[in-house]
């Protein structure tokens, strides 16, 4: 499962208390990279900054470099996939998340690939009766960021939810490129057959250290500013998990085509400058929104 999980996905699972917990980890979090995971994007009417963020984090990380915090502040408007802290909106997505009883999580799985499930709880201290109602998708999601969590990524440390604070801090305008309901849309429109791919897959890189793995590297790619490194990490992941790769196409790049609208709105038909932050494997590569906008004619540079 891509480790970038949707903002809204992470704060629903963050509302349960199962994302709460988190150990010390010794890997310093400095920043030492000239380069950083932003880009600023000129129209002849205005720009726009792209961040790319991680969603777990540690304290030790904020505040952000002083580049990032100079872009920040020279917004007016800060620009997110979902406001994680809308709450009228968390509440109404319960059904995207669990199966009403009778219904369970073992009904929608093989036999063999519940007991590995079970067999992993033990390392993040879950009980099993606090997913059992839980899909496919977001029963592996617990697990997936309570590994985070094991190597000292907190959720609630997300860079995306300290932005959010701080822009209501500072008095800015937050605005969304989906929302909350849009993303868990996308979610409950996974299939049987793909919430068992995905739920099989994920299970397959927790247990061989490759989720681990990726997290680190997502990490470092994010931290060094270096996008060509985040999409490798991303690459090697899909040729090592089945299903990924289509996980991917529908989770990361199905989506740019509406985000890359609004971007452009922003560049051309407004007259306040947005502060954008997005996934960070959103702006890497070819079908990244960076490489969008340059196609598009926009002069856009990294910071």
């Amino acid at each position: 499962m891509r480790i970038s999980l949707l903002p809204a996905a992470r704060a629903l699972l963050a509302a349960t208390g199962l994302l709460a917990a988190g150990t010390a980890c010794a890997q310093s979090a400095a920043q030492l990279s000239t380069r950083h995971f932003l880009w600023e994007a000129v129209s002849l009417t205005n720009r726009v900054y792209l961040y790319g963020t991680v969603h777990a984090g540690k304290r030790e990380w904020f505040p952000l470099p002083p580049v990032v915090e100079a872009a920040f502040a020279d917004a007016k408007v800060l620009v997110v996939e979902a406001d994680v802290t809308d709450i009228a909106a968390m509440a109404k997505s319960g059904p995207a998340m669990t199966y009403q009883p009778p219904d369970s999580l073992a009904a929608h799985v093989s036999k063999d690939d519940y007991e590995r499930f079970r067999k992993l709880l033990p390392r993040y201290s879950v009980a099993e009766p606090q997913l059992a109602q839980m899909k496919p998708f977001m029963a592996v999601s617990v697990l997936v960021f309570s590994e985070w969590a094991r190597l000292g990524y907190l959720p609630s440390l997300g860079i995306d939810s300290y932005l959010i604070r701080k822009a209501r801090a500072d008095g800015k305008t937050i605005v969304e490129l989906e929302g909350v309901e849009t993303q868990m849309k996308l979610m409950d429109s996974l299939t049987d057959d793909e919430n068992r791919d995905v739920f099989e897959g994920t299970l397959k890189a927790l247990e061989t250290g490759l989720t681990g793995e990726q997290i680190t590297g997502m990490v470092n790619a994010w931290q060094t500013g270096d996008p060509g490194l985040m999409l490798d990490i991303a690459r090697r992941y899909n040729e090592n998990v089945t299903g990924a790769r289509d996980f991917e196409e529908k989770f990361v790049w199905s989506r740019h085509d509406s985000m890359i609208r609004k971007i452009e709105g922003y560049l051309n038909d407004s007259k306040d400058r947005h502060f954008v932050a997005v996934g960070s494997l959103h702006l890497a590569g070819p079908r990244g929104l960076v490489e969008m906008l340059r196609k598009r004619g926009y002069i856009v540079r990294q910071r």
